[in-house]
């Protein structure tokens, strides 16, 4: 069945491995990806389908409420797969006011638009909203987040998206929109932006630079890895229940000072440097305002409902993440330029 399928987004980190995802998989959907190519947008992400009969980019941002407006009704889109966010916790501690018009408006204006367009006609329609884990605070050492996990976010990025995951919930009691929602734990592999953990500290190993653990380097998360999240954004789309919440986890608890040792580890050895070598560029530093001690997901909703499962253990998701990154150096480099030096030093120096 032919849909015409938006997807916001679509040229970051999460948002390309999905745009792939359907590109390739769907050849009679009609995929417009949108985004606007703020810092961590980029299409040398996507240059691989970007040939593809049934994929068409679309500049443009959320935060646009006309321009939002008129592309729906131009391209009659059918069905939303929102990943469009503010996203990193250290620059919504910086700049919240982004975070909320980008997390919040922006997801309003969406919303509004497939509401208008569509008008109480909404068979066969669905709006898929991608959030976090974050949304639900902080953990204890044990435990473990549930779809019926009461919010309680910590940070201002934490906030936007709970705040926009309750608009969505609203907008789905009051005007029956069909909505479906999913909470997911840390990303990682290929293509993300060198300001989360892994990525920023593969490319300071190959440059022999600092590595900066937060605080005593103890917070504790739940690690997915990206290519089984786009495969679960699949299942959720065309098999979940509507005014449904599925969390998506990758069952992987690391403290954060073992995943860098791991990596460490991994990154001595693919680089043939002497076991311990990059061990030694760990430095801890200032712990961020209001850190979250531990994120855990209890994932067993979508693995018995949908039959979702990771494909990989972390180590060998992290394997295949810093293989892409060395093979890639061109990539990272681009993306490391201008601005992101700026930014980096702002941050950890």
């Amino acid at each position: 069945m032919s849909k015409n399928l938006l997807i916001t987004g679509g040229a970051g980190f999460i948002g390309s491995h999905v745009v792939r995802l359907f590109v390739n998989k769907y050849s009679s959907y009609n995929i417009f990806n949108l985004d606007s190519l703020t810092y961590a947008g980029n299409l040398e992400n996507l240059k691989d389908v970007e040939d593809k009969e049934n994929y068409h980019f679309i500049k443009a941002d959320i935060n646009d409420e006309k321009v939002i407006d008129g592309l729906f009704q131009e391209y009659q889109f059918d069905s939303v797969i929102h990943l469009a966010a503010e996203s990193h916790v250290d620059r919504s501690i910086k700049d919240p006011l982004a975070f909320v018009k980008t997390n919040i408006i922006g997801t309003l204006n969406l919303l509004n638009a497939f509401k208008k367009l569509w008008n109480n006609n909404f068979e066969g329609k669905r709006f898929y909203h991608v959030s976090t884990d974050e949304v639900y605070g902080t953990l204890g050492k044990s435990g473990l987040f549930t779809e019926t996990t009461s919010y309680s976010p910590n940070s201002p990025y934490s906030a936007s998206k709970a705040s926009s995951d309750h608009f969505v919930r609203a907008y789905g009691e009051t005007y029956k929109l069909p909505y479906v929602i999913t909470n997911c734990s840390n990303n990682y592999g290929q293509n993300q932006f060198p300001e989360k953990l892994i990525p920023l500290f593969i490319n300071n190993i190959i440059n022999n630079k600092p590595l900066p653990v937060y605080g005593d380097g103890n917070y504790t998360r739940d690690w997915l890895y990206v290519v089984d999240h786009a495969r679960a954004i699949d299942l959720v789309f065309h098999e979940g229940e509507n005014e449904e919440t599925y969390n998506i986890g990758g069952f992987n608890e690391w403290k954060n000072i073992d995943l860098v040792k791991l990596l460490c580890r991994q990154m001595d050895e693919k680089l043939g440097r002497e076991r311990g070598s990059s061990e030694k560029l760990i430095t801890y530093v200032k712990d961020r305002p209001g850190h979250d001690l531990r994120y855990a997901i209890d994932a067993n909703k979508i693995n018995k409902e949908l039959g979702w499962e990771p494909s990989v253990t972390f180590e060998q998701g992290l394997s295949i993440t810093i293989d892409w990154y060395l093979n890639n150096q061109e990539w990272l480099n681009h993306v490391t330029s201008g601005e992101y030096q700026l930014y980096y030093k702002k941050q950890y120096q």
